[in-house]
């Protein structure tokens, strides 16, 4: 992917995504942020995919649909509006990145499907801005599930557990290594309440500043950091169970 840093002024502007499983909160925490960071918002659209619903159905009959309309859905999105926005010099919050879509396909097709998906996605992919800072946002995947089955969304209600937490291994294996240059805050959400809580959120936009070299920001106690040795499939506190519930 292109760095805008190449062709843009970005002195006065910031591009921060947000990544992390379905469910875990990142549409909520970009909604919250906004206001705090005076930026322009930039959220992924998936009810429009006409294949989302039978994907989790039949996840191996309708992978292939599901994926494409995504990956071509994510590029226009991507190649027409975040250039135009930080060109104008304004912050730019997004609750996806490009880059999460071979993620998903990696996991959902085999074979031809995924060879094609691939030439497919680099050919876009060298064309799309890369963000200055990623927030990965964590969660284990009891959570995740509790998340999921409160926002009810009706296409989710036939979600699978083993789907999720396939999903969040392989979120824990993709982050775990260097992203394309691109620095990536973790943040493990499950003690956190930030709907409840404006402090979890107030710690959240100083990591944030701090990890982009922004001020002012107040120093704090430092977010807790995910244990690896838990995995993501293991119970937490009920306390994390209300946090973010849309994203």
């Amino acid at each position: 992917m292109v760095s805008l840093a190449d062709t843009t002024d970005r002195s006065l502007s910031m591009y921060v995504a947000i990544e992390g499983v379905i469910g875990v909160g990142k549409t909520t925490l970009a909604r919250l942020l906004q206001a705090r960071f005076d930026a322009e918002l930039l959220l992924e659209i998936f009810e429009e995919n006409p294949f989302l619903s039978d994907f989790y159905s039949d996840r191996a009959r309708y992978a292939f649909q599901t994926q494409i309309f995504f990956l071509l859905s994510r590029y226009r999105q991507q190649n027409s509006t975040v250039p135009k926005m930080l060109a104008g010099g304004k912050n730019l919050l997004a609750d996806y990145t490009f880059a999460k879509d071979a993620l998903f396909a990696g996991i959902n097709l085999s074979g031809d499907e995924l060879d094609m998906y691939h030439k497919v996605h680099e050919a876009l992919g060298e064309k799309i801005p890369k963000p200055d800072l990623i927030i990965y946002l964590q969660a284990t995947t009891d959570v995740l599930m509790q998340r999921i089955a409160y926002r009810d969304r009706p296409y989710e209600r036939q979600m699978e557990r083993r789907y999720i937490d396939e999903l969040n291994h392989a979120y824990e294996n993709f982050f775990s290594k260097p992203y394309d240059s691109v620095p990536v805050l973790k943040i493990d959400t499950n003690p956190l309440n930030i709907i409840q809580t404006p402090e979890h959120l107030t710690l959240i936009e100083n990591r944030i500043k701090q990890s982009l070299g922004l001020s002012p920001y107040q120093p704090g106690l430092p977010l807790p950091e995910v244990d690896a040795s838990t995995g993501p499939s293991r119970s937490t506190p009920a306390e994390g169970e209300t946090l973010l519930k849309q994203g």
